[in-house]
């Protein structure tokens, strides 16, 4: 499965059950996650979608660890079994 229909397939069920999954970049600041998933109630969870089996740079997992020092979620997904997860924990469906 390629990164671009795991990204799909969040992207489509994120909205369908009221959020957003917004293509994220922050110019100036290399590393940061794809996506800024955007929840009912205010909750905000960064993603950094991945092929199959493809690890975090080290650029990337130091901007994990800055945004998880700050109190926010990020996660890597890299299988469609990993977005389905994440939905169903995140919207409680």
């Amino acid at each position: 499965m390629l990164e671009k229909q795991i990204e799909k397939r969040l992207i489509n069920k994120a909205k369908k059950l009221g959020g957003l999954a917004l293509k994220f970049t922050s110019p100036g600041k290399n590393g940061m996650p794809d996506r800024i998933i955007l929840l009912p109630g205010g909750q905000i969870v960064f993603v950094e979608l991945k092929a199959p089996g493809k690890k975090l740079k080290p650029l990337q997992q130091k901007r994990f660890r800055q945004l998880r020092k700050l109190g926010f979620q990020a996660l890597k997904i890299d299988s469609v079994k990993d977005a389905d997860e994440f939905i169903r924990e995140v919207f409680n469906v």
